[in-house]
């Protein structure tokens, strides 16, 4: 029995980019965009009134940017899947697309192989960052020097913590975790501080870093 197609908006204030996406997408099996928008604020209309799966957007936008929309779209559609496709491959952007709930990070000057896999990786609601986003994440950007984060390093962790670590760079809340893994929050609330304390990592962002180098996600 065939699956029903990935309904797409695309967002971008270029009308020839957003055009040449839809017809990108258009060539994809089962992959259907359902509506482009040019204007940032027209996007939670039309997510009320449609059914979207995945929403792809450009970071860089009049209005409201990708960031703001995309906090925007997360507090009304918490399990929106969200794909922000850009040119800006700068570690403060990545880090304040994913901080902001973005499910996947993939440049514009993807071939059309790597745009196919990133949408299909965030329908499944996964996560998906181009090589070059990860590769940004790894350097940490020229972290300053009184950075501590070694997260460069490989340092091993339990069969539980990787566990929690799969989980926590799924976006899943503490009480989320607890649930999957049928353990107490508090438990889990353990298990990050010493996650984050192995890590060196002085948030999520570290711990996200540690989950792509290592292919945990």
């Amino acid at each position: 029995m065939a699956h029903p197609p990935v309904q797409v908006l695309l967002v971008d204030d270029h009308q020839i980019i957003s055009d040449s996406l839809s017809l990108l997408f258009s060539t994809m099996e089962n992959i259907e965009v359902i509506g482009t928008l040019n204007d940032s604020r027209q996007v939670m209309g039309f997510l009320e009134k449609n059914e979207v799966d995945v929403l792809v957007t450009d970071l860089n936008m009049p209005y409201l940017n990708g960031i703001e929309l995309t906090v925007q779209v997360r507090e009304a559609f918490p399990q929106m899947k969200i794909l922000m496709l850009t040119v800006k491959d700068e570690l403060d952007a990545i880090q304040d697309a994913y901080r902001a709930g973005i499910s996947g990070y993939v440049m514009k000057k993807a071939n059309r192989a790597e745009l196919e896999t990133a949408l299909r990786t965030v329908a499944s609601g996964q996560k998906y960052f181009s090589e070059s986003v990860m590769r940004e994440l790894m350097m940490g950007g020229g972290k300053s020097e009184e950075s501590t984060d070694h997260t460069d390093e490989f340092v091993q962790l339990t069969k539980r913590e990787l566990e929690i670590v799969r989980l926590i760079a799924q976006e899943l809340s503490t009480s989320e975790i607890a649930d999957q893994l049928f353990i107490s929050a508090g438990t889990v609330e353990t298990h990050r501080h010493n996650i984050m304390k192995k890590l060196g990592a002085k948030n999520v962002i570290g711990i996200i870093k540690y989950a792509i180098k290592y292919k945990i996600l």
